[in-house]
């Protein structure tokens, strides 16, 4: 039986799938091959031996790639679990690649990939990212493929990463052959060029679903940054979008500039599918303005395109001069885009490198 997805409607069905694991403890996700590791004299484990606690996760050496998993397929990541340090979180890229692709479906900075792109810890509540204290990173993404999976994860800083946990569950099955690949692309301008919209994702060809965005928001100016529409270019759009938004707190579900009267601020929300999760506030002599977090996933609500597509958001606020006008922003905005395609995808663009990418 072709593998559909499991949900609780089908919880109860039998399976052909075969479930495996990929950990620091089982690092190639062999059948019977967990916890093997044998503890040397330093270990905390050396009272206890082979089959306790020794090798939980690993360390990142200075600008070194590692694989991650490495799985030879068909089948279908079904869970990820991560944690280090907030360090890692825009220093360390995550990339995947589908069915011995030379060039990656995903390249994302760790902690945007989980909606945490500040280097400042914030828990999500959503149905595909989960995000629990303390700084647990958890994605539900499914992420099938036919051939092969492999997850790398650089550090890219000059400097070794301690205590790098990680796991990834998946299940070996038949495919069906329509099934789309998992694609995950990064973005940032700081600042926003005046009086133009900032680009989400384009260049996107083929046949796809477009499920998502994250987006880190940085105010570099005074007052409300949210009037900016977001825009969806479907198959073929030019100068104007079949999707336009109203606001950029309606297009994450909220209303009115995220107003919370008790206290005469913000009201932040984790919700299943869209989130305004993280607010961080100015505190102190040299600092920046507010940082926001902020997520909406299109899974009940699907985006489909059949040949192009492309998103957008302006960075809008308002004039402080009468008459009422809007102004133009030059705010800092990352962003994380997540859609589904049929292989072959575009090549990325260059990622930025560590210096430009920095929280600052």
């Amino acid at each position: 039986m072709i593998f559909t997805g499991y949900n609780l409607s089908n919880i109860f069905i039998p399976s052909n799938a075969v479930s495996r694991s990929i950990s620091a403890e089982n690092p190639k996700g062999e059948k019977g091959k967990g916890g093997m590791a044998i503890p040397e004299m330093t270990s905390p484990a050396r009272d206890l031996g082979q089959g306790w606690k020794v090798r939980p996760c690993i360390t990142l050496q200075p600008e070194e790639t590692v694989t991650l998993a490495e799985i030879e397929g068909p089948g279908m990541i079904t869970h990820i679990w991560i944690t280090c340090s907030q360090k890692s979180y825009r220093d360390c890229i995550l990339r995947f690649y589908w069915d011995h692709e030379k060039e990656p479906s995903v390249e994302v900075p760790l902690g945007d990939f989980f909606c945490n792109g500040w280097c400042v810890r914030a828990n999500v509540l959503s149905l595909p990212i989960n995000v629990n204290p303390s700084g647990g990173f958890n994605s539900y993404w499914p992420m099938p493929f036919k051939k092969a999976a492999k997850v790398t994860i650089e550090n890219q800083r000059p400097e070794k990463i301690e205590g790098f946990f990680y796991q990834f569950d998946y299940i070996l099955d038949e495919i069906h052959e329509d099934a789309m690949y998992f694609h995950a692309q990064w973005r940032r301008e700081n600042p926003v060029k005046y009086a133009q919209e900032y680009t989400i994702v384009d260049n996107i060809k083929g046949e796809g679903r477009f499920v998502g965005v994250y987006i880190a928001w940085g105010q570099n100016n005074n007052g409300w940054w949210g009037e900016g529409e977001v825009k969806f270019y479907i198959d073929g759009d030019t100068d104007f979008p079949t999707y336009c938004g109203t606001g950029t707190e309606d297009y994450f579900g909220g209303a009115w500039c995220f107003a919370n009267n008790e206290n005469n601020g913000y009201a932040t929300y984790s919700a299943p599918f869209l989130g305004y999760h993280q607010l961080i506030k100015p505190d102190g002599h040299g600092v920046a303005n507010m940082r926001h977090g902020l997520y909406r996933w299109h899974i009940v609500d699907p985006i489909f395109f059949k040949n192009d597509f492309k998103a957008t958001i302006q960075a809008l606020g308002w004039r402080k001069n009468p008459p009422i006008r809007y102004l133009p922003l030059q705010d800092d905005l990352a962003s994380t885009a997540y859609w589904y395609q049929k292989e072959p995808h575009n090549k990325f663009p260059q990622l930025p490198d560590r210096d430009y990418r920095e929280v600052i």
